[in-house]
């Protein structure tokens, strides 16, 4: 039996994410609803694609950061002096080994999970994975609970805490909502690829993408080849973002 003061409790949350979640809508720049759009893009090959990243850790160099500054020129994304709390949506990381001290240099992004635990604790189910594998964030119906952002193991998701201007009409952000590495998702469903494995190119190639389904694709083929981990893989999420040479 539910009490009705259970019920007008229950009446009054759905009714408070609704008005959050409008309020949301409207601190956001008017124009392309990216990720309503983005959920049904493709869908008929989706099914058959997982587009995923291998990273090559002993071509990456302690001292460039290629790939995070394509990706801040891509999104717009600036510093505010504030490390802690600055949008960074692909970092570089440094490991050392505490056996042998040796130290590996490597990128560190949203890991687009198959079993992402930011969507299984979103309470308005803002936080979403394509079927073609790639975890984006819609801004329109995310209430700022954070929540996605202490679920996730790889620290790879950030807080939106300035008001934002001049956006990219392909990847709206707001004050107040999480975001995260979209796998340039823009470029994927228009045939070209993330905005950082294109910078990586140009220099030592470390940054591989492609259809981690298609045996015959490029990044398959490595990873068939050669030893490639995931990051925390006892997690078991299944990153689509693989490693090599850690």
């Amino acid at each position: 039996m539910t009490d009705s003061n259970d019920e007008s409790l229950v009446s009054s949350r759905r009714g408070f994410l609704v008005g959050v979640a409008g309020f949301a809508t409207l601190t956001l720049a008017p124009g392309v609803m990216l990720y309503a759009r983005a959920e049904t893009a493709g869908a008929a090959k989706a099914a058959k694609v997982r587009w995923g990243m291998l990273v090559d850790a002993s071509q990456c160099e302690p001292g460039c950061n290629d790939c995070v500054t394509a990706c801040n020129t891509e999104f717009g994304l600036v510093s505010h002096g504030r490390p802690t709390t600055d949008p960074q949506w692909i970092r570089k990381v440094t490991v050392t080994d505490p056996g042998s001290g040796r130290s590996q240099t490597f990128p560190v992004m949203c890991q687009h999970c198959a079993d992402p635990p930011c969507v299984d604790v979103c309470p308005t189910n803002a936080s979403f994975r394509r079927e073609d594998g790639i975890v984006l964030i819609n801004r329109h119906i995310c209430v700022g609970c954070r929540y996605c952002e202490m679920a996730c193991p790889y620290k790879a998701r950030n807080f939106v805490h300035e008001n934002i201007t001049d956006q990219k009409v392909y990847a709206p952000r707001g004050k107040g909502t999480s975001e995260a590495c979209t796998m340039c998702v823009h470029r994927v469903d228009a045939g070209g690829i993330p905005a950082c494995v294109e910078a990586c190119s140009k220099g030592r190639v470390a940054m591989l993408f492609g259809d981690l389904n298609d045996p015959n694709s490029a990044i398959a083929k490595r990873i068939a080849a050669y030893n490639t981990t995931q990051i925390r893989s006892d997690l078991r999420t299944d990153p689509g973002v693989r490693y090599q040479g850690l």
